[in-house]
This record gives structure tokens, C-alpha cells and sequence, in this order.
């Protein structure tokens, strides 16, 4: 059973109540105060990166609206881009709920729809039915054409900080019955790029092949392919001491390894982001220690107190990221950071 369950770690834990949404209360608190005050709009556009709970906050407000399954419809809009489906949904409305107070559309990756689609969608939303609401979720809120942003409620939902990312990665390990080492969490956090989805994926592969039930930084970077964290103190040491030599060893072993250089590459910012801090604004030292390791700490204390930590290293490795996207080669533009910041 537990297997299963692993399978499926974000819809297990998808949150059930406006409470239970994390990093989101400039969204669930003006929901639940409209819910209260019976002034609900009829159009809603959620809008926000991926993994960000768009989708789990349209399905709450219809749930706390006493939305049944029966009237609560889901549409892909990356699926049913034509003005068709527009048609279909548009004769739909017309029809009195089943069971439900309104029926209840959610319209997925909205910005997908063809132009088509939304001149035939506007005249809808201009003159609803009474019983119908539209909740509309886009990760590209500019691709939504203004006329329909007009008419709609739009709310914006912000990434969850690596705190909070960290704390639910520990809450659900903690419900399937694991601990978590807070390293750990904070590496699964960092990965998952500002995604509650993404975050409790990785966290669920851990899980799969974890023996012990204990999770610690090393099992997250086995799973996950991010570099070892003596490989990073490696080449974070060497480029603050400007030895281009040992850190182009240390890379090339990454390179030898098949390491993802992206994921290389975010460390080594996310690292040197810290040494920065803890040089300019040490009463920040405690706060930011609970993100390293005891090693990663120390390190970290140690390359503060360098010259060569510097905003232009920490400028020279997020350029090197910025370009990895579309490189020839995946790990040129690191290599060409550590020798640009080695020669200066």
C-alpha cells in the first residue's frame, strides 16, 4: 500500500482547504473573505509558474462553494485549443447545474487557447449565466488576451520559498512514515524550482529507494543526479582561491560523471549566494547555516573571509547558468566563469 501511495505524492497531499495552502494567503484570504461576504465573481484568472497549486486553489474555492463532481468540469485547454470546444462549452453553460449551486469550469493552461477561441469564449464571459463560474489557470498571464482579463478576478500566485518547499517536503516524509536530514529537504526544496509538484516528485523517488527510512543529503544526490557535496565544495573553494586548475579537475570529474552542469551550476550560486551573505550581513550566519550541512557551513564561513568571494564571482556563475540553456556545449560557459574568474 505504501507503494502506491508513493506513486502519487502530490495528489496524496494535495491540500483539501484554503488552510492547508502554503505561501498562497494573498490568495486564500481574499477568497475565503468574498466566500464569506457572498460576493463571488464569475470569472477568476489564477495566475503563476508551475506547481504553484493554481489548479488545487480553483478546485477549493469549488468544493467551498458546494461544487460537486458532478458539476465541476475540467478542461485542458493545451488539448482543446479550437474555437469548437469553445462552442461546446458555451452551449453547456446553458444547463442548469445537476446537483451544485453553479456549475464550475476550471480551464488549465488558459493561455493556450486559439484567438479563435477566445473572441468565441469573450460574449460568454461578458453575459454568464447566473449559475456558472470560470476559474481559468496560466502560467502566461500575457498570452491571455486583455478583453478577457477585464472581466475576470485575477489573482497571482507567488513560488514558495525554499523554507516552505523544505518544510512540506518534510511533513509528507514525516506522514509516510521517513525522516528527512534538513540538508536534505533544503537540496529537494532548491531542485524543485519554486514547484510544490515538482518538490514532492523528486521527494517520492528518494522515498522508492531509501532502505532505512532515514533520508540524508547524499541519498538526494544519488537520486537526483545532483553533484556530491565535496565536489562542490571542491570548485567553490578553488574558484574563491582562484585556482583555476583544481576547480577545471573538479569539473571535468563532474563532466565524467554525466552531472547535470545546470544543476551544478544553481549550487554553486545557491553556495556562493550564501559566503556572500554571511560576509556582508553576518547576523544573517545562523538563519542561513540551517540550509548547508555542518562541512558546507564551516566552508562557507571560511570562503567569507576571502577576497576572492566577490559579487563578480557570484555575477560570473549566474551568466554561466543564464547561457547553459542553449550552449553548444552543456558545460562551456561554466568552464569559461572559472577561468574568467581565476584570471582577475
Amino acid at each position: 500500500m505504501k507503494e502506491t501511495r508513493h506513486q502519487t505524492l502530490y495528489r496524496t497531499y494535495r491540500p483539501s482547504s484554503f488552510d492547508e495552502v502554503r505561501g498562497q494567503a494573498q490568495v486564500t484570504d481574499v477568497l475565503k473573505a468574498a466566500i464569506k461576504n457572498k460576493k463571488i465573481a464569475h470569472a477568476y484568472l489564477f495566475c503563476g509558474s508551475r506547481g504553484t497549486g493554481k489548479t488545487s486553489v480553483a478546485r477549493i474555492l469549488a468544493r467551498e462553494l458546494s461544487v460537486t463532481d458532478k458539476d465541476l468540469y475540467e478542461i485542458d485547454a493545451a488539448s482543446n485549443t479550437g474555437v469548437d470546444h469553445i462552442r461546446e462549452l458555451r452551449e453547456g453553460v446553458n444547463v442548469v447545474p445537476f446537483e451544485s449551486p453553479y456549475k464550475f469550469y476550471i480551464i488549465d493552461e488558459a493561455h493556450m487557447l486559439s484567438r479563435n477561441a477566445w473572441n468565441a469564449f469573450l460574449k460568454t464571459l461578458e453575459e454568464p449565466p447566473s449559475h456558472v463560474i470560470f476559474v481559468m489557470a496560466t502560467t502566461e498571464r500575457d498570452k491571455v488576451p486583455d478583453t478577457i482579463q477585464s472581466r475576470c478576478e485575477i489573482y497571482t500566485f507567488k513560488q514558495p520559498t525554499r523554507e516552505i518547499l523544505a518544510d512540506i517536503v518534510t511533513d509528507v516524509a514525516k506522514s509516510e512514515g521517513y525522516s528527512v536530514e534538513r540538508p536534505a529537504a533544503e537540496l529537494i526544496a532548491l531542485l524543485a524550482e519554486g514547484s510544490f509538484r515538482d518538490a514532492l516528485s523528486i521527494l517520492q523517488k528518494v522515498l522508492a529507494v531509501s532502505s532505512d527510512k532515514k533520508i540524508d543529503i547524499a541519498e538526494v544526490e544519488k537520486v537526483t543526479g545532483a553533484p556530491r557535496a565535496e565536489l562542490l565544495r571542491t570548485i567553490l573553494k578553488a574558484i574563491t582561491e582562484k585556482d583555476a586548475a583544481s576547480a577545471l579537475r573538479a569539473l571535468a570529474a563532474a563532466i565524467e560523471d554525466n552531472l547535470d552542469m545546470r544543476i551544478l551550476t544553481k549550487l554553486l550560486i545557491h553556495r556562493m549566494r550564501v559566503v556572500l551573505l554571511m560576509r556582508h550581513a553576518p547576523d544573517l550566519a545562523e538563519e542561513l547555516g540551517k540550509e548547508l550541512s555542518a562541512d558546507d557551513l564551516a566552508l562557507a564561513k571560511d570562503l567569507s573571509k576571502l577576497p576572492g568571494a566577490s559579487s563578480e564571482l557570484l555575477k560570473a556563475l549566474l551568466e554561466a547558468h543564464a547561457t547553459m540553456a542553449y550552449a553548444a556545449v552543456p558545460h562551456l560557459p561554466l568552464e569559461m566563469a572559472i577561468m574568467d574568474i581565476c584570471e582577475k
